[in-house]
């Protein structure tokens, strides 16, 4: 039973996540010049991008899973 409630809290705190945030960024660092001992980086920065579509599945699954450890 205690594992069913934390998988539906966990599942409620990531779909609340997924929708306040709506992608995941990282920053990546792309060699750009190399000659010698000089060297020239250009940081590119990216998104995931997390339909909300998700966040409110993973949040409905999460209630109902903790809905139905409660009975």
């Amino acid at each position: 039973m205690k594992g069913t409630l934390l998988l539906g809290l966990a599942l409620i705190v990531l779909g609340v996540i997924a929708l306040v945030y709506q992608g995941i960024s990282y920053t990546t660092h792309k060699k750009v010049v190399d000659i010698g001992p000089i060297e020239a980086t250009r940081e590119e920065h990216k998104t995931i991008p997390l339909p909300p579509v998700l966040g409110v599945i993973a949040l409905a699954g999460g209630i109902i899973i903790v809905a139905r450890d409660r009975k």
